[in-house]
């Protein structure tokens, strides 16, 4: 698909802006454990990379983490650093097994790798730069069985999402 270079833009900025509004919604949800997030904005990211490809789903994943950061007021503390590389990861990874891999990964296997691999990347930066200990990787069974579930929405809302978009409004 051959779209403008401003209409690209400005699905870029719709993904960003919906990532972020999803983002700060999800602020407001109670969590079980505190540290404990369904990662639901990660729609947009996702929907980048199925859209237009890895620099696109990098720059709505960039965007989206630092102007919620930027608005939580958490930009450049521990919790911005954390997400930061989660997000660079999981976007990494995602793109990685849909090229590398494209018959084998549905869009939920994708939805999930990408979600294990935030929660992984998360857990290897707080033993590396906060807590210089492995012991938080016991965390991981929790993490993960929380990162399949968010990653099955998180796919299956997308998957929907794209249908929509693309018989709807890219014919336009």
């Amino acid at each position: 698909m051959i779209i403008s270079r401003n209409r690209k833009l400005t699905w870029i900025a719709l993904l960003v802006a919906v990532g972020l509004i999803i983002f700060m919604i999800e602020m407001l949800i109670p969590r079980p454990l505190p540290w404990l997030k369904p990662g639901l904005a990660n729609m947009s990211t996702l929907a980048a990379l199925y859209l237009f490809g890895l620099p696109e789903a990098l720059i709505v994943a960039i965007l989206r983490v630092c102007l919620g950061s930027l608005f939580t007021g958490t930009l450049f503390n521990p919790t911005f650093f954390l997400s930061f590389g989660g997000s660079i990861s999981a976007t990494l990874m995602m793109f990685s097994l849909l090229k590398l891999l494209p018959q084998t990964f549905s869009i939920i296997g994708i939805g999930i790798i990408g979600a294990v691999s935030h929660n992984v990347t998360q857990l290897a930066l707080v033993a590396l730069l906060l807590m210089h200990h492995s012991g938080i990787f016991y965390l991981l069974p929790i993490l993960s069985i929380s990162a399949i579930v968010t990653g099955i929405f998180v796919a299956l809302v997308t998957h929907a999402l794209l249908s929509y978009i693309h018989k709807h409004l890219l014919a336009l």
